[in-house]
């Protein structure tokens, strides 16, 4: 099948994702007004008939002093990626790019390879000789995954040996989700372990309200995103940011993106962001203050969550990135103990791949990142 690309509309970009069952909330295209410091531009595939049967949004940042640029597609292209003539689909979408003055292509297939359940994962933290998710028999294998990646490496796409490709991973190799399609909610929530299922009867009893927030309250969000990032050591977005997301989200869809409080007592103990593309739910920033922890906020809210996200129809809650690390001593190790009692599944994608359009500029680009 001869395959024709070229530059399309927003409006064809939004039809052609509404069409689909689920894609990553990072190829719509208002995830391009999010990311309002790179330009963007959508992407089409047709097949001899002129149907749209793939679309990319593609985001351009300029390196310092050229007039160059880095060609990145987060967790895209919204394509078939396991097309027996994948090349065919890739090798346009080069030339394009590098007719565009892109000196390198970083993308991110959306392709799961490997899953491990809740049991696998527990079974694994409590063995004392594994520190790695990756040590961890997986319960499924996906074999095609396997075969994508051979093909990515026989066109010239690279990928590091620990999955950072280049510049490495900028969005998570491993997520973790709790799979919603063909069970009920009964069903979901005695997949919880008994930790989370005891918490959630805690905030019930102690009181606890999980209520959604509007554009207004992002200030109240920003201010227990901030205590977050103080106690966890890490640079917190600025308000700005997430005003844009919201307003841009929204325009291109009202229900696109969500804002939770868990609060008690009138307060605000917890917060998160959630975001709805077709199917697929996540949960994509998670925020708490310093007090009110007994009252379990966390708990209460991820679970009204999960519930809102089922009755939206969705198939898959994902509770977006975890560390690989199994090691008790490992400061990210609480993220996946904590995600691990909702009983869903670890996920590991095939990470993110580079194509060096131009070797030179390639390679100074990732010392200069490295540097960084």
């Amino acid at each position: 099948m001869s395959l024709t690309l070229r530059t399309i509309s927003r409006e064809q970009h939004l039809a052609y994702i509404q069409s689909l069952p689920a894609a990553s909330h990072m190829q719509v295209p208002a995830w391009a007004d999010v990311k309002a410091e790179w330009r963007s531009e959508s992407l089409g595939w047709f097949d001899p008939s002129g149907e749209m049967v793939g679309a990319g949004l593609v985001l351009y940042r300029q390196v310092p002093r050229v007039k160059r640029y880095l060609a990145y597609l987060p967790e895209g292209p919204v394509i078939n990626w396991y097309a027996p003539n994948l090349e065919d689909w890739l090798q346009p979408m080069l030339a394009h790019l590098k007719h565009q003055g892109a000196f390198t292509v970083k993308m991110g297939p959306p392709v799961i390879i490997r899953r491990w359940d809740s049991p696998a994962i527990k079974a694994g933290i409590q063995n004392p000789d594994v520190k790695r998710l990756r040590d961890v028999e997986a319960t499924h294998i996906e074999p095609r995954a396997f075969e994508v990646a051979d093909k990515l490496r026989r066109m010239g796409w690279q990928q590091g040996e620990d999955g950072g490709a280049g510049f490495a991973d900028v969005q998570p190799r491993y997520v973790f989700q709790v799979p919603l399609a063909d069970r009920s909610l009964e069903e979901v929530h005695k997949g919880f372990n008994q930790l989370w299922r005891r918490n959630i009867k805690k905030a019930e009893k102690a009181g606890v309200e999980v209520v959604q927030g509007g554009y207004d309250d992002l200030a109240e969000w920003q201010r227990l995103y901030e205590i977050t990032a103080v106690r966890d050591q890490f640079r917190p977005r600025p308000l700005g940011y997430f005003q844009r997301m919201w307003t841009a989200l929204n325009a291109e869809d009202p229900d696109r993106m969500r804002l939770y409080f868990a609060r008690h007592d009138g307060v605000n103990l917890s917060a998160a962001t959630m975001l709805v593309v077709g199917g697929h739910v996540w949960y994509s920033y998670g925020a708490s203050d310093n007090i009110g922890r007994e009252v379990r906020p966390s708990n209460a809210m991820q679970w009204k969550m999960l519930q809102d996200a089922y009755a939206l129809g969705a198939t898959v809650y994902d509770l977006r990135g975890i560390s690989d690390s199994l090691d008790e001593n490992d400061h990210l190790f609480g993220l996946i103990q904590f995600k691990v009692g909702t009983g869903g599944q670890a996920a590991e994608y095939l990470g993110e791949w580079d194509f060096p359009l131009n070797k030179l500029l390639h390679k100074a680009f990732d010392y200069y990142m490295a540097r960084r």
